[in-house]
C-alpha cells in the first residue's frame, strides 16, 4: 500500500478505505486504478498458460474468474474486513447462490434463520430443496434455539444481521458458538452493517457476505455481491462457484466504481447513523407509530445489547409500522415528498418500501407467494440516506400527520 501511516500505528480504516491493495507505481503512478476492459489474457508461451491453470503461477487467465480492477477491490473488501481472501460477484444474490451451491450437496442441511432477505427465502425455500439440501428455518433471536435443530447433517448457519427488513440484530458470538460447537459453517450476511460498522469474523463467523449494491458501493448505480473469509474456502468459490456453477462474474466497470465507493464508506457509514438515530427517535415517541420501531441502537430494541457489542453504530436500516395499519402505511407512503419509494438500500438517497405491499402484486403472479417470518404486512423498511437530518424529519413528520 502506497500512502501515509501513523507512526508506529497500522493504517487506520479510512486510510485502508483509500489506498489498500494498488500499486501505483505498476500502473504508470495512476492516482486512480485502471478498469482493465479485457474478456481473456495473452501468454508469451504455452507453458506459462499451464502454470496459471496449475495454480503455480499467480495471474489472470480468462475474465470469468478474475481481472485487475477486480483483484484490486477484492484484496481492499479483504482487509476492511479483516478477512484472508474476498471473492466478488455481479450481484448480491450471485454471491448467494454462488456460496450455497459450492459448498452445499445433497444430503447436506442448512439453517437459516426465520427472516432473510425475499430472494434468499425463494432461493432456500425452493431451489435448495430441489438439489436435495435439506433448509431448517428458526428464529436465532435466541441462540439457544439452534441447539435442537444441529445434528451431524448440519453443514452451515446462515443469517443476516442486522436482518432485511425488519432491522432486527442477531448476536454474532452466540450463534457461532453453538455452531462451532456442532462443526457447523457460519454465514453472515452483513450487508446492512458493512465493515466500517461491523466485522462478524471478529466474532466467530467462518464467511461474511456483502451485497456491495448496497452500503458498500452507496451510489445506486450498479449491481454486486462478495463473500470473504479464509483464503482456502474463497478459493474455492472462485474455481467451482464463479467459474462454472453460476458465472456471476462482476464487471470491471463495476469493480471500479465500488471501489469509489470504499473511498468514503466510513464518513458515509457514520452520517447514516447519525441521521437514522434521531429519525428513529423521532418515530418511536409519535402517536401514530405503533411500538414496532426496530432500530439497532434504540435502548428499547431487543437487540440493542448485542448490537452494542457488535457494531460501531446502528446504520441506516430500520422499520416501523403505524397503528392505522395498511391503509395507513399507503397513506404515509404517498404523502412523502423527498423520501422515495423505492427497493434498495444503502445508497445516499432515503428510500421506502413495504414488504406487504409487494407481496400484494406478487400474488398475482404467484399464489404461493409469502412473506418471510417475523414480517407482517403493514410493516415499513426504511434507507436513511445522506440528506439533511432535518429535512428527512420534516418529511417523514408531515407524512404521519396525514397518514
Amino acid at each position: 500500500m502506497n500512502g501515509p501511516a501513523r507512526r508506529n500505528h497500522a493504517p487506520g480504516f479510512a486510510t485502508r478505505a483509500i489506498h489498500h491493495g494498488f500499486d501505483r507505481t505498476g500502473a504508470q503512478g495512476a492516482l486512480i486504478p485502471p478498469i482493465y476492459m479485457t474478456s481473456t489474457y495473452a501468454f508469451e508461451h504455452a507453458a506459462e498458460s499451464e502454470a496459471v491453470a496449475a495454480g503455480e503461477l499467480l495471474r489472470p487467465l480468462y475474465g470469468r474468474e478474475e481481472n485487475p480492477t477486480q483483484s484490486v477491490l477484492e484484496a481492499r473488501l479483504a482487509n476492511l474486513e479483516g478477512a484472508e481472501a474476498c471473492v466478488v460477484f455481479a450481484s448480491g444474490m450471485g454471491a448467494v447462490g454462488s456460496l450455497m451451491l459450492s459448498l452445499l450437496s445433497q444430503g447436506d442441511e442448512v439453517v437459516v434463520h426465520r427472516t432473510v432477505y425475499s430472494n434468499t427465502l425463494a432461493l432456500t425455500e425452493d431451489a435448495l430443496p430441489r438439489f436435495g439440501i435439506k433448509v431448517v428455518p428458526v428464529d436465532l433471536s435466541d441462540p439457544a434455539n439452534l441447539d435442537p435443530v444441529l445434528s451431524r447433517a448440519t453443514r452451515m448457519v446462515y443469517f443476516e444481521t442486522p436482518v432485511n427488513p425488519t432491522a432486527e440484530v442477531l448476536d454474532i458470538a452466540a450463534i457461532a458458538g453453538r455452531a462451532r460447537a456442532a462443526g457447523a459453517m457460519v454465514v453472515v450476511d452483513s450487508t446492512y452493517a458493512s465493515p466500517a460498522l461491523q466485522r462478524p469474523l471478529e466474532h466467530g463467523a467462518h464467511l461474511v457476505l456483502h451485497a456491495l449494491t448496497k452500503y458498500i458501493n452507496g451510489h445506486g448505480d450498479l449491481l454486486g455481491g462478495a463473500v470473504l473469509g479464509d483464503a482456502a474456502m474463497v478459493e474455492r468459490l472462485r474455481r467451482h462457484g464463479l467459474r462454472y456453477i453460476t458465472g456471476a462474474t462482476m464487471s470491471p466497470m463495476s469493480a471500479f466504481l465500488v471501489l469509489r465507493g470504499t473511498k468514503t464508506l466510513g464518513l458515509r457509514m457514520e452520517r447514516h447513523g447519525q441521521t437514522a438515530q434521531r429519525i428513529a427517535e423521532m418515530l418511536a415517541g409519535h402517536g401514530a407509530v405503533a411500538r414496532r420501531v426496530r432500530y439497532p441502537f434504540l435502548p428499547s430494541d431487543p437487540g440493542y445489547p448485542a448490537a452494542r457489542r457488535q457494531m460501531a453504530n446502528g446504520s441506516g436500516m430500520l422499520s416501523f409500522s403505524l397503528l392505522s395499519g395498511n391503509d395507513g402505511a399507503d397513506r404515509f407512503m404517498d404523502r412523502l415528498r423527498l423520501v422515495l419509494r423505492a427497493v434498495s438500500l444503502g445508497d445516499a438517497e432515503t428510500l421506502i418500501m413495504r414488504p406487504g405491499a409487494l407481496l400484494r402484486g406478487a400474488l398475482r403472479a404467484d399464489p404461493a407467494a409469502h412473506l418471510a417470518g417475523g414480517v407482517d404486512e403493514p410493516t415499513m423498511r426504511l434507507s436513511v440516506g445522506l440528506e439533511d437530518a432535518e429535512d428527512l424529519l420534516d418529511d417523514l413528520s408531515q407524512a404521519l400527520d396525514g397518514a
